[in-house]
């Protein structure tokens, strides 16, 4: 998902579950911050680089992958972006290397999920922030991993848009490329350049697919490796709206003591006198739904919803003492942000699986995470590259 679902529609979502305006604007600040926390702008506040939650594209291509690198993309983009489904999935066929990739794809309504959010219960609006867009993630990023694999993220020629035209519902190829624009009209999309490389970047998460899952109006089908080379459908319209009612049902039980969290549980009821609009949003075609979701919310709160401003964490931080770095948006974040790493690098590390490193309950005290210093420290002693 992008800026559009994950700051406006998560700020309605929040709303709609009964937070207060300036309550929902903290929220979904943090629900967009997992795309831009990485560690250049954690190491430019001087904050601790292993609370990064995404890889800016320069990041990217500095990346080793060598194992220890693919240990250190694995524990950001599973963590916060695929996350995985069923650790313990059945595989029937393929060696250990296959099924531990296999076992990280992503897909909504997984033991992960539950804990995600049941983790920040009583914690801070940064922290269910974070959870939502973790959750919204799991609906738009279904099918792919959040780990470099040709055989579980790369895509072939066989991908097809489908969509609806004078009442009838057609396919047309879609025409990937690896230059700037896109053009609905011509179904011509950006994804990242193709190669057989199991450890490249290239395949990494939805990059074969370009942004085509981040879109909501998008419908299309396509054949994975990993599923036998049989058709997937993806319904981003069904999806993103199951999202949009899961973050309220989610943000309810949050703000509630006594209920508990489901799976496969949406406020239907709650989103249902909205129902129409909510839709109308989702599936008209635009590459970006940011002016629709905020003219909602708005209509919603009454209030004005401001831009998202990726700078608005900086100097509450840089201006806070060491003692009270904890207590500012960014630190709140960044406390959120560890404890959801090492909860999913430690689920991961538990069925034998090296693919996310080494894992270390983090204690919520200590600044950083241990496993991830581990890390450091086996790259220094010449265990990496």
């Amino acid at each position: 998902m992008q800026l559009d679902f994950h700051y406006y529609a998560t700020y309605c979502a929040a709303y709609l579950a009964g937070y207060s305006h300036e309550e929902c604007l903290k929220i979904c600040y943090s629900a967009q911050f997992p795309d831009n926390c990485t560690r250049t702008f954690l190491s430019g506040v001087k904050a601790p680089i292993s609370a990064a939650t995404t890889q800016s594209a320069l990041e990217m291509a500095d990346a080793d992958t060598d194992p220890v690198g693919l240990q250190d993309i694995t524990r950001i983009w599973a963590s916060f972006h695929f996350l995985p489904y069923d650790l313990n999935a059945y595989v029937e066929k393929g060696g250990k290397k296959y099924k531990n990739k296999y076992r990280l794809i992503c897909n909504p309504n997984g033991e992960l999920l539950k804990e995600t959010v049941n983790q920040v219960k009583g914690k801070s609006l940064e922290a269910v922030g974070m959870a939502m867009h973790i959750l919204a993630d799991t609906w738009a990023h279904r099918y792919f991993a959040g780990t470099p694999s040709v055989v579980i993220n790369s895509t072939n020629n066989y991908f097809y848009e489908i969509f609806e035209q004078d009442g009838e519902w057609k396919e047309r190829p879609v025409n990937f490329k690896h230059t700037p624009g896109e053009n609905i009209e011509t179904c011509s999309y950006i994804s990242s350049l193709g190669t057989d490389s199991e450890t490249s970047v290239m395949n990494l998460g939805h990059g074969r697919a370009g942004h085509l899952p981040d879109y909501s109006f998008m419908r299309y089908k396509f054949m994975p490796a990993w599923n036998g080379h049989k058709f997937i459908y993806k319904d981003n319209p069904e999806d993103y709206y199951h999202a949009f009612c899961q973050m309220i049902y989610a943000m309810t039980y949050l703000r509630d003591e006594a209920s508990t969290f489901e799976t496969d549980v949406y406020a239907e009821e709650t989103a249902a006198p909205y129902k129409e609009e909510i839709l109308g949003i989702i599936e008209k075609r635009q590459l970006d739904a940011c002016a629709d979701w905020k003219a909602f919310g708005e209509k919603l709160s009454g209030k004005e919803i401001p831009d998202f401003n990726v700078d608005l964490f900086r100097s509450e931080y840089e201006s806070a003492s060491p003692e009270q770095k904890d207590d500012t948006g960014l630190g709140r974040f960044i406390i959120a942000a560890l404890a959801q790493k090492s909860m999913v690098t430690n689920r991961v590390y538990r069925t034998g699986s090296l693919l996310a490193g080494y894992s270390m309950e983090y204690d919520g005290k200590n600044v950083g995470i241990k496993d991830y210093l581990k890390l450091l420290g086996f790259r220094k002693r010449g265990g990496g590259k």
